[in-house]
């Protein structure tokens, strides 16, 4: 049996980052560089101050994301090392999501004309 995937296994940790919607993709739109919270907004559409506040506290917490802030109140939000590590990983699963989506959505569909799901 393969270890490397059981539910205790470090491979876990990496699922459980990327389960979370917002967290690959403020870390893909941080690929660009250093950004301040509203620029990142801007990047990203569709995210609520709150919610990207939320998700960039809990990628610093994970060692992906850096928050720098100067002596006034400007604070930009970096890549680590590591959360850079990740941009591969995302890259491989959006063009996995970009090929397969019509086919997710119809398996969807038709679970949902058949009562389940």
């Amino acid at each position: 049996m393969d270890q490397r995937f059981l539910a205790d296994c470090q491979a876990r940790l990496a699922f459980d980052l990327l389960s979370n919607t917002w967290n690959a993709v403020v870390v893909w739109a941080l690929r660009a560089g250093p950004a301040r919270p509203a620029e990142l907004q801007k990047r990203i559409g569709g995210i609520s101050s709150k919610v990207l506040t939320e998700t960039l506290r809990r990628l610093q917490f994970n060692g992906l994301v850096d928050r720098h802030a100067d002596a006034g109140t400007r604070v930009e939000y970096a890549l680590t090392d590591l959360g850079r590590s990740l941009l591969p990983p995302i890259e491989t699963l959006g063009i996995w999501a970009f090929d397969h989506a019509d086919q997710v959505m119809a398996a969807q569909d038709r679970s949902s004309s058949t009562g389940q799901g």
